[in-house]
């Protein structure tokens, strides 16, 4: 005689794993959440780190020097001048000109959405070809008709930023590249046909904050998103998880006293976890070099781009793994990019990179880029610049006149808490800090991208 049906229930004598099963549920959605949201937390944290400055919608910041620690971003470069922006669509489209690529400088960079999917690379290899440009920036279901003369650039989102590099010219002064950056303007369409001149903002000297929050302020940041933007098919599954931890368009942010107590954990695991997986990566093909220590960053998708959407699934660890320590990549990861970096969390052994050790690394007579190359330093905790009393995160083939060089052409590099003796000018201060090297390549040539040339690993000094 049957007296039980086959499953509908654990097996006899199971018991649940906690004993608080609200806690447990809210946790885990909250610490998904952080791996989904990665790439808008970040575009968010520029928006904020903007406006904490007092850049509006459309006004730009233009550095007239390359960034110093003040600059709290992810990965940040401090060789050339910065550009960026943000607006808002719900205004309106908004219009960008850019200048051409002239002796003074080009222009290098990306236009982001709100996930920071690039929808247009800026500069001779982006919409513009290095021409004089006008940029439109249409919202979410846009479909007027588009004025002659722009080019239409549409975003599923309302919010849109955009970071530029100024790469100066072979016989650019500072100051030129400086007043070129300055010819670009920003406005909303509705201003035509006479725009308010655009407003510029100098931030060489003020701190501009752009990190990620690794607290519950993490929670109320992507509900600050998600108020705003539209709810695209591939997160519907996660908007019904947010709606259980208070999180949802349209009500007020309410997370219940379970929800608070799970979000600090879950916010700080999930940081945990991704410096795990960007210590020590799955992918052998990462490795630009397979026998050096020195990984790719530019790692695309499987589609050579940097959204991680395929037709059966968002991978939303791998999109993680590119966003937790960086911002603003290309469109797409063309054979020939415009610029190349390498990062190393170990040295010519194969032993992690310590706080407190001197390392150093010897780049090669004629490395093989058309424009320059740098080696920075950041804090591996944060992968923001380190600060030092001397303000040097990096060094550049621009510094070469300055360093003293080795018989062969070659230069050795020095970071670490003390500069070797006599050789302070070839030292990346680390202040005691976690290091993570990264050189960049710009404008790297056949020789960089088939792998025929090949950079040294890190040595340990002492």
């Amino acid at each position: 005689m049957l007296t039980e049906p086959v499953g509908g229930q654990p097996q006899f004598g199971a018991k649940p794993s906690a004993t608080d099963l609200d806690y447990q549920v809210k946790y885990q959605r909250a610490f998904e959440a952080v791996i989904w949201s990665m790439p808008a937390i970040g575009s968010y944290g520029f928006i904020r780190g903007f406006t904490g400055i007092g850049a509006e919608p459309n006004m730009i910041i233009a550095y007239s020097e390359p960034a110093r620690p003040v600059l709290e971003a992810l990965t940040a470069n401090n060789q050339v001048p910065y550009l960026s922006a943000h607006t808002d669509l719900r205004q309106g489209p908004a219009v960008l000109e850019v200048p051409a690529a002239s002796d003074k400088g080009s222009l290098y960079g990306q236009i982001v959405d709100h996930w920071q999917i690039t929808i247009a690379d800026i500069g001779p290899s982006g919409v513009d070809a290095g021409k004089e440009g006008k940029i439109l920036l249409t919202p979410p279901g846009y479909a007027d008709e588009i004025p002659a003369g722009y080019i239409e650039v549409k975003s599923p989102s309302y919010r849109v930023a955009f970071a530029l590099r100024s790469v100066p010219g072979p016989n650019s002064s500072p100051a030129e590249a400086y007043e070129y950056i300055q010819t670009i303007k920003m406005y909303y369409l509705s201003e035509l046909p006479e725009p308010e001149p655009t407003s510029f903002i100098d931030p060489n000297d003020m701190r501009l904050s752009t990190l990620p929050f690794y607290d519950e302020r993490w929670f109320e940041e992507l509900y600050a998103v998600v108020s705003v933007e539209n709810v695209l098919s591939r997160d519907k599954v996660m908007m019904g998880m947010l709606t259980s931890l208070g999180i949802q368009k349209g009500k007020p942010y309410n997370p219940d006293a379970t929800t608070k107590q799970a979000m600090r954990p879950a916010v700080i695991d999930a940081y945990y976890y991704m410096q795990r997986r960007f210590l020590h990566p799955d992918d052998p093909s990462r490795l630009w070099w397979q026998d050096k220590h020195w990984y790719d960053v530019l790692f695309a998708d499987a589609n050579q781009e940097f959204a991680y959407d395929y037709d059966d699934r968002i991978d939303l660890d791998g999109r993680a793994d590119r966003y937790y320590p960086g911002t603003f990549y290309p469109k797409t990861l063309s054979p020939e990019p415009a610029v190349q970096y390498v990062y190393a969390v170990a040295d010519k052994n194969g032993d992690a990179l310590q706080g407190g050790k001197t390392y150093s690394l010897t780049m090669p007579a004629g490395v093989p880029v058309t424009q320059f190359w740098s080696l920075v330093i950041y804090d591996l905790k944060t992968f923001a610049f380190i600060y030092s009393p001397q303000e040097r995160p990096g060094l550049s083939s621009f510094d070469l006149p300055n360093m003293q060089k080795n018989s062969d052409g070659s230069v050795t590099l020095y970071f670490g808490p003390q500069p070797p003796e006599g050789l302070a000018s070839n030292w990346i201060p680390t202040e005691g800090k976690l290091p993570m090297p990264v050189v960049r390549f710009y404008g790297p040539t056949e020789e960089y991208n088939n792998k025929s040339w090949e950079m040294p690993d890190v040595e340990l000094v002492d």
